[in-house]
C-alpha cells in the first residue's frame, strides 16, 4: 500500500541508478496515457537508443575482416586496453548522466531473466509498453562519433558489423523494432554497399547518417548514394550529436554550453549545403529526417537563409522555390528534444515547419532528456488530429507501416 502523503509533505524522490527497471522509472508515462486516453493511438518513437557497447563483444564477432574479427576477439577476451574495440569518442567527456541527471544509460544494468531473445529486445519491449509505443526507432550511441574516426576504414568496418548483429540478434524478433542502418558516409561507395546489403532486411525502414563530421553533403562523390536511397523509397536521416573539440566548439567551458549547440549545429551546417545546394530539387523524392537536435533552431535557419537568398540567388542556381519552403516540405524533424519553455515559439516553430505533416515524436529514451508522449499530446494549440499525426500517423506514411482502422482517428 502507497504511504499517505500528508498536505504540505514532499513528496518522495524516486531513486534511479544504473540498475533501475525501465518500466520503474516511466511508471506515470504508461497512466498518463491510460488515463488521457491515448493510449490506443499510434504512437511511434522516431528515435530511441540502446547502448550497443553493453553487446560490443558480440557485435565484433561480425567483422568482415578475418584479421580484424580476430583482433577485436583478442581485444575482448584478453581484455587487453579499454573496450570497446576500435569506438573513437571521448569517453571522459560525456557528462550527460552526472549532476543528478538520470544515470540510466550510463550501463542500462537493469535485470533481464528472459534469454529467449537478446536482452536489447526485452529493454526496448519494456520502454515501448511504459510509453505506450506500437514502433521504436531504435539508434546506436557512441557509435554516433564514428564520423571523426582517424581511421576511414574502421568506421566501414565498424559500421557494417553493427548493421549486421543488428539485423540478426535485434530486428527480427520483435515486429515493433525498427532502424535506420548507419553509412560509414566517409566512404561514399561503402555506403552505396551498405543500401545495397541492408536496405531491404527485415526491419530496416531507413538509412542514417551520424551528423558529427566534416564532410559537405553536397559533395559530388554522394550523388550515386542518394539516388540509390531514393530509389528504394525509404528516407534518408541525419542524426546529430556533438563533438567538444569542433573549434567552434572548443571556447565553451561548459558541457551544458557545448550539448546545446553541439546537437544543433552539425545539423543546421549539413541542412544549409543540404538545401542550397539543390539536393531536394535533384532528388525530389527522396525524403531527409532532422534527428534529435529539437526544433528551435529551423524557424531561425529558414529565416537567414530566404533572407540571404532573395539577395544572393545566382549563387544557389538549382533552387525553384525559397529555402523555407523546401524545409518544410521534403524535410521532416524529430520532436526530442521539445524546447517549450516559451509557448507561442512553440506554436510559432510548429507553423513555419508544418508540423502537422512534417513533425515526426521520438522520446530519445533512454537519455537524460528524454521526452514522453505527453509532450506533444500536452500542447495547448493542437487538436486531436493534430497530436495523433505528430504522435504516429506522419511517421506511419513516412515509412510505409500498418495503421490499424481505429488508429485513425
Amino acid at each position: 500500500m502507497d504511504a499517505q502523503i500528508l498536505p504540505g509533505q514532499p513528496m518522495p524522490v524516486q531513486e534511479i541508478d544504473t540498475k533501475t527497471d525501465t518500466r520503474d522509472i516511466l511508471a506515470h508515462s504508461r497512466k498518463h496515457a491510460e488515463k488521457a486516453g491515448y493510449a490506443d493511438w499510434l504512437i511511434i518513437d522516431i528515435d530511441a537508443h540502446h547502448v550497443e557497447t553493453a553487446s560490443w563483444s558480440e557485435i565484433v564477432t561480425h567483422i568482415d575482416d578475418p584479421v580484424l574479427r580476430d583482433q577485436a576477439k583478442f581485444y575482448h577476451a584478453e581484455k587487453i586496453g579499454a573496450p570497446p574495440y576500435g569506438l573513437n569518442g571521448d569517453l571522459g567527456l560525456r557528462y550527460q548522466d552526472v549532476g543528478g541527471r538520470i544515470p540510466h544509460q550510463a550501463g542500462v544494468s537493469e535485470a533481464v531473466d528472459d534469454k529467449s531473445v537478446h536482452r536489447d529486445v526485452i529493454l526496448s519491449r519494456r520502454a515501448m509498453q511504459a510509453f505506450a509505443l506500437d514502433y521504436m526507432v531504435i539508434f546506436p550511441t557512441p557509435m554516433l562519433f564514428l564520423g571523426l574516426h582517424p581511421q576511414t576504414y574502421m568506421e566501414v568496418v565498424l559500421c557494417n558489423a553493427y548493421n549486421s548483429w543488428l539485423c540478426e540478434r535485434v530486428l527480427p524478433h520483435d515486429p515493433g523494432l525498427k532502424a535506420m542502418v548507419v553509412l560509414p558516409y566517409n566512404s561514399p561507395e561503402e555506403a552505396c554497399k551498405t543500401v545495397e546489403r541492408f536496405g531491404d532486411k527485415q526491419g530496416v525502414i531507413g538509412f542514417s547518417i551520424t551528423s558529427t563530421r566534416h564532410k559537405p553533403v553536397h559533395a559530388n562523390e554522394y550523388m550515386r548514394l542518394y539516388a540509390m536511397i531514393e530509389e528504394t523509397g525509404k528516407p534518408l536521416g541525419f542524426h546529430a550529436g556533438y563533438h567538444w573539440q569542433d573549434p567552434s566548439l572548443a571556447s565553451c567551458n561548459s558541457f551544458l554550453g557545448m550539448h546545446a549547440l553541439g546537437f544543433v549545429w552539425s545539423n543546421m551546417v549539413h541542412m544549409t549545403n543540404w538545401v542550397l545546394n539543390g539536393i531536394p530539387e535533384r532528388f525530389p523524392k527522396l525524403n531527409s529526417i532532422w534527428i534529435e537536435s529539437g526544433l528551435a533552431w529551423v524557424p531561425f535557419l529558414m529565416q537567414r537563409l530566404d533572407e540571404q537568398f532573395l539577395m544572393r540567388q545566382s549563387e544557389a542556381p538549382l533552387l525553384k522555390r525559397l529555402p523555407s519552403e523546401y524545409m518544410n516540405t521534403n524535410c521532416f524533424y524529430t520532436s526530442q528534444p521539445l524546447e517549450a519553455g516559451n509557448m507561442k515559439a512553440v506554436e510559432c516553430t510548429f507553423d513555419m515547419i508544418k508540423a502537422e505533416t512534417q513533425l515526426l515524436f521520438a522520446t530519445d529514451w533512454p537519455h537524460f532528456d528524454f521526452d514522453s508522449p505527453r509532450v506533444i499530446y500536452d500542447m495547448p494549440f493542437l487538436n486531436e488530429m493534430q497530436k495523433r499525426r505528430i504522435l504516429g500517423l506522419n511517421a506511419a506514411e513516412l515509412f510505409g507501416l500498418e495503421i490499424k482502422p481505429h488508429q485513425r482517428g
